[in-house]
């Protein structure tokens, strides 16, 4: 497919199959982001069918690793209605699925001051729930406005060059 053209219904579709469930927006906007990672999600039934509708929020999420495990914390799924007997806290802890090798660098790299583990999408991968995880050291208030800076830059040059 040539670069640029978005088929129509596939807009949050990636090219590797991937359908992008949920996003955090603000993860980009308040941390710089060092390092990502693709891990599985230990969830129940229902939980995956309330994913699969989109009733999913990274909004106040983050990971931890404890105990040699890494912990996908206070990420929130609604209950699925169908299945109300067997629903589980929507905010529950839920084990991240990685490499023994992975989670030895998130050790590391989490020891480090300032850095924090954040979850930045959560997609379907080949009919399994996936999350990107990312290292991320937080951004002052001052780079911030930079960023905002770096991204009005070209609309305030397209503004100038309409107007003369």
């Amino acid at each position: 497919m040539p670069a640029g053209v978005i088929l129509l219904g596939m807009a949050d579709h990636h090219e590797d199959g991937r359908k992008v469930i949920a996003r955090n927006k603000k993860a980009l906007h308040e941390y710089f982001i060092l390092d990502r990672w693709e891990a599985g999600i230990v969830l129940l039934g229902p939980e995956v069918k309330s994913i699969r509708a989109g009733k999913v929020s990274l909004a106040e999420a983050y990971a931890r690793v404890e105990h040699g495990e890494a912990w996908l914390l206070d990420m929130h799924v609604t209950p699925y209605d169908p299945a109300s007997q067997f629903n589980a806290d929507p905010v529950r802890a839920r084990k991240l699925l990685l490499g023994k090798r992975e989670i030895r660098r998130l050790i590391g790299a989490t020891q480090q001051e300032g850095l924090t583990l954040i979850p930045l999408d959560l997609y379907l991968a080949r009919g399994l729930v996936k999350l990107t995880l990312a290292l991320g050291r937080g951004k002052k208030n001052v780079g911030k406005r930079e960023d905002i800076k770096r991204r009005d830059a070209p609309r305030e040059l397209q503004r100038a060059i309409r107007k003369s």
